[in-house]
């Protein structure tokens, strides 16, 4: 890859999307995670207004101290950037409490770390509509197009995606160009909703690079019996995540009603 012709072809596709919605600047959620390090950064190039808002919401000591760090590093090395804390944490909890029990603890416990996402990205709109701001989108190629990690109208809920076409090993290179906090870099991929250490690789059960294997032979229309040992494995957890998350990647149904019943 490019590197530096890629960041710099994603900047100008950033000003150049703003500047024609005559939009002032962007805002993102700052998670302490390598693909909002890496949006931030790129955003913050554009030389707009950039907002970065931490959402803790019982979230883990290491992560909320790694966003705080990135912003800072923002800050000292672009003076369009500006931060703001939103703790969310007991709007979470007043929200849990209202909501009736359920049988099954396991779907309640699903459903909340979905909850997490809509609540922060209802931050980001409500920041977004009082400075006339875009929300920037986090999701890379894979978790966007290949097995739809992400939460439907959650983090998935954005006003544009600047790395959605790079695999996650390509937002790793951009990092590493960019001079992103080491410590960043080497942290585990997680999507912090848990309030607990869980990876992505844990939830999965593969890492991202298996992920983008499987993805590229997937594409070229590969199937599960082509391979053995780990790669099938690999294969079949891509296979079951692009399956059952179709709904999140196409558009959304529509009810068309035939012409002869109107």
């Amino acid at each position: 890859m490019q590197t530096e012709k890629v960041i710099a072809h994603i900047v100008n596709w950033l000003k150049a999307y703003a500047t024609e919605a005559k939009i002032k600047g962007f805002v993102i959620g700052v998670s302490g995670g390598i693909d909002s390090a890496v949006t931030s950064a790129l955003c913050a190039k554009t030389g707009l207004d950039l907002l970065c808002i931490e959402m803790p919401i019982h979230q883990g000591e290491k992560q909320v101290t790694r966003a705080s760090n990135h912003i800072a590093w923002l800050q000292q090395n672009f003076d369009n950037v500006s931060r703001q804390a939103v703790n969310l944490t007991s709007v979470f909890d007043n929200l849990v409490a209202s909501l009736p029990s359920v049988d099954n603890e396991e779907d309640r416990f699903m459903s909340l770390a979905n909850t997490r996402a809509r609540l922060r990205m209802t931050t980001l709109y409500y920041f977004a509509a009082l400075k006339n701001y875009l929300v920037a989108g986090t999701g890379n190629k894979v978790e966007d197009f290949g097995i739809g990690f992400y939460t439907k109208y959650g983090d998935g809920g954005v006003d544009l995606s600047p790395i959605a076409d790079l695999l996650k090993t390509e937002v790793y290179e951009i990092a590493k160009y960019l001079g992103i906090n080491e410590e960043i870099i080497i942290a585990p991929p997680t999507d912090g909703l848990w309030g607990d250490s869980r990876t992505d690789e844990d939830q999965i059960g593969a890492s991202y690079p298996e992920l983008e294997w499987a993805m590229e032979m997937n594409n070229a229309g590969k199937k599960a019996d082509e391979f053995n040992g780990r790669e099938k494995e690999v294969f079949l957890i891509f296979k079951r995540y692009n399956t059952m998350n179709q709904h999140k990647m196409l558009p959304i149904p529509v009810c068309e009603i035939p012409v002869s019943l109107k």
